[in-house]
């Protein structure tokens, strides 16, 4: 008796080890591209497999349509969303029950059709208060429990948006303050300027404020990409995108510490060119997308001044096939570039190299790819979801069809992936270890 209760207990012990080891393993997905803003989850056990009914934990209805990547912490999960012309922001808890619901602005935009939406920047938490933008300028936190905490337009503070397909760029939090690009037309008059924010999130009070300069003109102008940081054990800067510019700025006062250009032939200036895609850095490397099959930079964070034509700023150049929506992703040396057209091209991280060039799904690509447990997930416009092993030899893993549109990035947290289409939000997990 006394050696069955000591293996019982020993067996206690153990199963306690193992769940305290799986909770501290649990990624939250504080904003667009996960906690490291990179497109990157470190855990284990992520469904591979689903359909209509198979492990699909619950499904909400949406109240229209929008493009934002859900956030989750712990135990909620954030939205924005378009109903009509009202633009919310929506509190659903992890069994897929509508929390709250609170309207932070209105005059909603489709752009292109079916595009997009003035509900296309993704939201942000800190796990106390949650922060969301939306296109008409609307800016917002609010607690857990839905009260507005401050509320600001930035067009009402820094002027209106001239911006083809309405300012869909998603601030990016990183501790006490929210980074904003404001980079949008100014016009033949050049009244306005291109500007760069650094916001106190407790206030949403302006921090500091600089000018970004460019010589693009047109719809080169617009850019719909958002900002990112560049961290690593010496350094730590912000990454802007956009107007024919890559350009890193000091977290202190914003000013311009690099920038390059060589995103746009000048001597083949297209003035419809446009980024949509972001930049994605990890430690020693920023690869640079830019648009309509135009170049990939791969670029020396150790870098000053302007490095457009630099050697040492440049460590290599894919000279054609970028993303023009989908941000880029790097893991384990490899850097992922999911095309439009659902091409997955993959790249030496150190050499620019190229692996494999593999159509995945011949359909528009809008939502970035996201890795985790060894596999890339990439999703397309008519909600085809294809899961690629990770690796230097493609294998298709498996295709679902969601039958859904979809233009969101996914989010994976606790186990679970978040799929918000135009129509519903998804909770997609694997039965046996959510108890189902």
């Amino acid at each position: 008796m006394l050696l069955e209760l000591r293996q019982a207990l020993k067996l206690g012990v153990v199963s306690l080890v193992c769940l305290s080891s799986a909770i501290a393993a649990a990624d939250n997905w504080p904003q667009w591209r996960g906690a490291t803003h990179n497109g990157i989850c470190n855990e284990k056990n992520i469904p591979d497999d689903w359909d209509a009914k198979k492990n699909v934990l619950w499904k909400l209805e949406m109240p229209g349509p929008g493009g934002a990547t859900p956030v989750v912490w712990d135990d909620h999960v954030f939205v924005t969303s378009a109903a009509d012309t009202d633009l919310l922001l929506m509190a659903i808890t992890i069994d897929g029950k509508l929390k709250w619901k609170n309207k932070i602005g209105t005059g909603n935009k489709v752009a292109r059709s079916d595009e997009g939406n003035f509900a296309s920047p993704s939201p942000a938490t800190d796990g106390k208060h949650v922060w969301a933008f939306v296109g008409s300028g609307d800016f917002v936190c609010c607690d857990f429990d839905g009260k507005e905490k401050w509320h600001i337009n930035l067009q009402e503070i820094y002027g209106k948006f001239e911006i083809q397909f309405g300012m869909s760029s998603t601030p990016i939090l990183d501790g006490d303050r929210l980074y904003v690009q404001l980079i949008h037309g100014e016009g033949e008059a050049k009244t306005r300027e291109a500007l760069v924010l650094a916001l106190d999130k407790n206030t949403g009070k302006e921090i500091w404020k600089v000018g970004r300069s460019s010589e693009a003109y047109k719809e080169n102008e617009h850019s719909y990409a958002s900002p990112t940081l560049y961290v690593d054990d010496k350094q730590k800067f912000l990454l802007t995108h956009g107007a024919d510019y890559i350009v890193a700025h000091s977290l202190e006062d914003g000013h311009e510490i690099w920038r390059s250009g060589g995103l746009h032939q000048k001597d083949k200036y297209n003035p419809f060119l446009r980024f949509v895609s972001s930049p994605v850095a990890v430690p020693g490397l920023i690869v640079v997308p830019s648009a309509k099959d135009g170049p990939v930079l791969a670029l020396n964070p150790n870098s000053t001044g302007d490095i457009t034509n630099s050697k040492e700023g440049r460590i290599w150049t894919r000279e054609r096939n970028t993303p023009d929506v989908s941000s880029p992703l790097i893991h384990d040396g490899i850097v992922y570039l999911c095309r439009e057209s659902g091409i997955m091209l993959t790249l030496d991280a150190k050499t620019g190299e190229e692996i494999y060039m593999q159509r995945i799904h011949n359909h528009r690509h809008r939502a970035s790819p996201v890795y985790a447990d060894g596999k890339i997930y990439c999703i397309a416009r008519d909600g085809v979801v294809t899961i690629i092993k990770a690796g230097r030899k493609f294998e298709l893993i498996r295709e679902i069809k969601m039958d859904e549109d979809i233009s969101a990035s996914p989010a994976i947290s606790n186990g679970k992936i978040y799929i918000r289409s135009f129509q519903n939000l998804w909770c997609i997990g694997n039965s046996q270890v959510a108890g189902k």
